[in-house]
C-alpha cells in the first residue's frame, strides 16, 4: 500500500493546530514510568497503575525493581538500569513483571535515559502488555499482507475523497502507480471512466456510514485504453477506535468478462425478442407494401435508426432477374422507417418509387451476390456508394449516418431485394451479431413478402379479368338514366365475383342485372363472366325474369358447384313498369318521387345453382323520376352492425335531395363500404326518364 500523507482539511490543505487523537495508543495501553538515577519512581502514569496494579500513591518514591519484578530477576534488572543510565543507550525487550495481585505478566519495555535542564539523569520506561502488542502486530501484519497480496483492488480515500493508500492490485487495474494515485480524486486518476456517480456515492457513505456494495462503473482506464472495462466498486466508511471518521475504504473488482458475458446474454435475449416480435408482426396481411412496412417497423429502433425495404422491380412484376457484374439494379422502394432522423428519411426512396442503383452501389452488390454487405464505420467517401444520388449522399452525411448494413431478402432460392439498415442516433457500429439478427429477420420476412408478391400478381390478374368482363354502358339507355360503380375487395382478400350489367332490349326496354358469385379469385371471376354472358344471351330472348333465372339456375348448377345470387329486372318505359325476379339476393331500394325510399318486398328465392326452387316475377310501377338501386352485399354488410341497421342507413342516405346519379353512387360507396368488409362492391342505380 502507498503511504498515507499528513492530515488534511476538506479543502485539501494541511491541518494546522490540534488534531483529535487516535485511539490506537489507548488500545495498546502504553504505561509511562520515570525513575531517578537511583531507580526510585518519580512519575507513574494511570496506564502504569492499570498495568502493574499499584496506585501512584503506593508506587511513587519506591524502588521500581522492588514492586515491578520478581526477586530472582532483581540483579538482571539492576544491571540493565545501570547500563542505560551509564551509556545513554536505550533497551528494548520483553520481561516478566509482577502484578500487585501476585500474578506474572510479560510486558514489552522501551527504556531510555532522560536528562533535565540541570543535567540530572532520569530513566523513562514505556511499557505495554505483550499479549496486546502481539495481537496488534498480528493484526497489522495480516492486514498488510492481505492488502498487498489481494487480487482485489483496495484503496483508502481521505475525507476529501483523495487517495491516501493504494494496493498493488489497484495499481494494475487502473494502470496508474500508487504514487500517481496519492492526493488525487477518482475522476483525476481515471478521467475516461464514469466515476461521477461513484464520487457522489462516496460522499453519501462518508456522511451516513451506510456501505455501498457492488456499484458498477464502465469505461476505459490507462491499463487498457482501447477497450471498455467494467468495474464493481464497494465502499465502507473508516473510523478509528474513538469514532473519528478517517475516510472511505474502497474495493474494486474488474468484472469485465462477466459484464461482457452479461451484455452478450442480453444481446441474445434482445435478438430472440426481436425475432419473436417479427414472427407476430410480419405477414399479418397479403398486402405487399404493408408486409414490407411491418419488417421496417420491427427493425427500427431495435436494430437500426433507419430501415428501408427494397425489391428488384422485375421481381415485383413477377419477372426473373439475374444481375451481371457491371449491371445496375432497378429497385422499387416498398417501405422506409426512421427513428427521429428526418434528414435521413428525406434521402431515402419513397415507397412505390423506382430508382436505378449503379453497379458500384452497396445495395446492388447485396442483391447481385445474395450476401450481406457490412460497413461498421461509414466515412464520407462511402456515402456515394450508399445513396441513390450525390444529393442523397450529402443528406445522409448531414443526418450522421456512421454505420451501414444491407442483407438480402431471399425466398425459395430467389433474391427478391434487400433490407437496408443505417445508424445515426445509436452510437454503436453494426457488428457480426447484428448481421445474424438482420439475416434472420430478412429470411423470415422474405417468405412473407414473396407470398404477398405472388398473391398480388394473382390478384391483379383476377382483377384485370374481372374488369374486362364488366360492362361499359352509356349514361342513358332506353328510358333509363344509369350509373354504376364497381369497387374490388381490399388488398387483403382475393378478387370476388360481383357483377352488374345493363342490357338494351327490343322495344326500348332495358334489363338491369346485379349478381354475386360466391367465392373469390380467378375462378369466381371466370364463373361471373360465364353467367354474365349467359344472362346477356337469355335476355335477348325477352324472357320473363323468373324464367330467365330458372335457365341461369340450370347453367350455374353445371359450373362445378358454383353458387351465385342475382337480381334481374326489366324496365318497359311504354307502360311505366318494371318486372323483377330475385335469386337469393338482397332487396333493391326504390325511391319514388315525393315518397320515402323503401326496400322492395320481393320473394327472396334460392341462389342460382341450388336447383329445384321456382322463382317469382314481381311487377311494380316505375315512372319518370323514380329510381331503383341494386347492389351487392359488400356495400352494406359489416362485422360490427346488423344487416337491418345497415339497410336502414342505406335508406337514410337515399332520403336526401335529388342528386346526379354519379354523386349518389359516390356517396353510397364512400359512406357505406367499411374498410373491415373485405368484399367486392357492385352498385347500379337507374332513374326513369321522361319519354322523348
Amino acid at each position: 500500500m502507498g503511504a498515507a500523507g499528513p492530515p488534511v482539511t476538506a479543502g485539501g490543505e494541511p491541518v494546522r493546530g490540534p488534531v483529535r487523537p487516535s485511539g490506537l495508543l489507548d488500545v495498546i495501553g502504553v504505561a509511562s514510568i520515570v525513575l531517578d538515577d537511583e531507580g526510585r519512581i518519580v512519575l507513574w502514569s494511570p496506564q502504569a497503575e492499570e498495568l502493574f496494579g499499584y496506585p501512584a500513591a503506593e508506587a511513587l518514591g519506591r524502588y521500581a525493581a522492588q514492586i515491578m519484578v520478581h526477586e530472582q530477576h532483581m540483579d538482571v534488572v539492576v544491571k540493565l538500569f545501570a547500563d542505560v543510565m551509564a551509556t545513554g543507550e536505550g533497551w528494548a525487550g520483553a520481561f516478566p513483571i509482577r502484578h500487585k495481585d501476585g500474578s506474572t505478566h510479560m510486558v514489552e519495555f522501551r527504556n531510555m535515559r532522560l536528562t533535565d535542564a540541570r543535567g540530572d539523569g532520569y530513566a523513562l520506561g514505556l511499557a505495554a502488555d505483550q499479549s496486546t502488542v502481539r495481537r496488534l502486530e498480528r493484526d497489522v501484519a495480516l492486514s498488510t499482507r492481505m492488502v498487498a497480496q489481494s487480487p482485489i483492488g483496495l484503496a483508502v480515500l481521505d475525507t476529501s475523497l483523495r487517495y491516501v493508500s493504494v494496493n498493488p492490485a489497484l495499481e494494475r487495474i487502473d494502470g496508474v502507480s500508487a504514487e500517481d494515485h496519492l492526493g488525487r480524486t477518482m475522476g483525476e486518476v481515471l478521467p475516461r471512466l464514469d466515476v461521477g456517480h461513484l464520487e457522489t456515492a462516496a460522499r453519501r457513505v462518508l456522511s451516513t456510514g451506510q456501505p455501498l456494495v457492488d456499484r458498477p462503473a464502465v469505461g476505459r482506464t490507462p491499463a487498457d485504453p482501447e477497450q471498455d472495462h467494467a468495474l464493481s466498486v464497494s465502499m465502507y466508511r473508516l473510523e478509528d477506535a474513538l469514532g473519528t471518521v478517517l475516510g472511505v475504504a474502497l474495493s474494486v473488482v474488474d468484472v469485465t468478462e462477466q459484464h461482457r458475458a452479461g451484455v452478450e446474454a442480453e444481446a441474445a435475449r434482445r435478438r430472440l425478442a426481436v425475432i419473436a416480435d417479427a414472427s407476430a408482426r410480419i405477414g399479418t396481411t397479403l398486402d405487399l407494401y404493408r408486409t414490407a412496412g411491418e419488417l421496417a417497423d420491427v427493425a427500427v429502433p431495435e436494430l437500426a435508426d433507419i430501415a428501408a425495404v427494397d425489391l428488384l422491380d422485375a421481381v415485383v412484376g413477377g419477372r426473373p432477374t439475374n444481375l451481371g457484374p457491371a449491371q445496375a439494379a432497378v429497385i422499387r422502394a416498398l417501405a422506409v422507417h426512421a427513428d427521429r432522423s428526418p434528414m435521413a428519411l428525406e434521402a431515402a426512396d419513397r415507397p412505390g418509387q423506382v430508382a436505378r442503383y449503379g453497379a458500384d452501389r452497396l445495395v446492388t452488390e447485396c442483391v447481385r451476390t445474395g450476401l450481406p454487405v457490412l460497413l461498421p464505420h461509414v466515412d464520407e467517401a462511402d456515402l456515394p456508394r450508399i445513396a441513390r444520388s450525390p444529393e442523397a449522399a450529402v443528406q445522409l452525411g448531414r443526418a450522421g449516418v456512421h454505420s451501414y448494413l444491407a442483407v438480402p431478402l431471399i425466398a425459395r432460392g430467389e433474391v427478391l431485394g434487400a433490407l437496408d439498415l443505417k445508424r445515426t442516433r445509436n452510437p454503436l457500429p453494426f457488428t457480426e451479431d447484428d448481421v445474424l439478427l438482420a439475416r434472420e429477420l430478412a429470411a423470415r420476412a422474405a417468405v412473407q413478402i414473396d407470398n404477398a408478391r405472388w398473391y398480388q400478381n394473382a390478384r391483379d390478374t383476377a382483377l384485370t379479368l374481372q374488369r374486362s368482363l364488366l360492362p361499359s354502358h352509356p349514361p342513358v339507355t332506353g328510358g333509363l338514366e344509369v350509373a354504376s360503380r364497381y369497387q374490388p375487395a381490399g388488398a387483403t382478400t382475393e378478387v370476388g365475383g360481383d357483377w352488374f350489367d345493363v342490357i338494351p332490349l327490343e322495344g326500348g326496354k332495358t334489363a338491369l342485372v346485379v349478381g354475386d358469385v360466391m367465392g373469390s379469385g380467378i375462378s369466381a371471376a371466370a364463373t361471373m363472366g360465364r353467367l354474365r354472358t349467359a344472362t346477356t344471351t337469355l335476355a335477348a330472348l325477352d324472357l320473363d325474369p323468373a324464367l330467365l333465372l330458372e335457365h341461369l339456375d340450370r347453367i350455374t348448377a353445371g359450373l362445378d358447384q358454383a353458387i351465385a345470387t342475382c337480381l334481374y329486372a326489366v324496365h318497359d318505359p311504354a307502360v311505366g313498369q318494371c318486372r323483377i325476379a330475385n335469386a337469393g339476393h338482397l332487396p333493391p331500394a326504390l325511391i319514388r318521387a315525393g315518397h320515402d325510399p323503401e326496400l322492395l318486398d320481393l320473394p327472396t328465392g334460392a341462389p342460382l345453382g341450388v336447383g329445384g326452387v321456382a322463382f317469382t316475377t314481381t311487377a311494380f310501377g316505375f315512372r319518370p323520376g323514380d329510381q331503383l338501386v341494386l347492389y351487392t352485399d359488400g356495400l352494406v354488410e359489416t362485422r360490427r352492425h346488423s344487416l337491418d341497421e345497415r339497410l336502414d342507413t342505406l335508406l337514410d342516405l337515399l332520403r336526401g335531395p335529388t342528386l346526379p346519379l354519379d354523386e349518389i353512387c359516390d356517396l353510397l360507396v364512400r359512406t357505406l363500404h367499411h374498410p373491415d368488409n373485405h368484399d367486392d362492391v357492385a352498385l347500379l342505380i337507374a332513374r326513369a326518364r321522361e319519354s322523348d
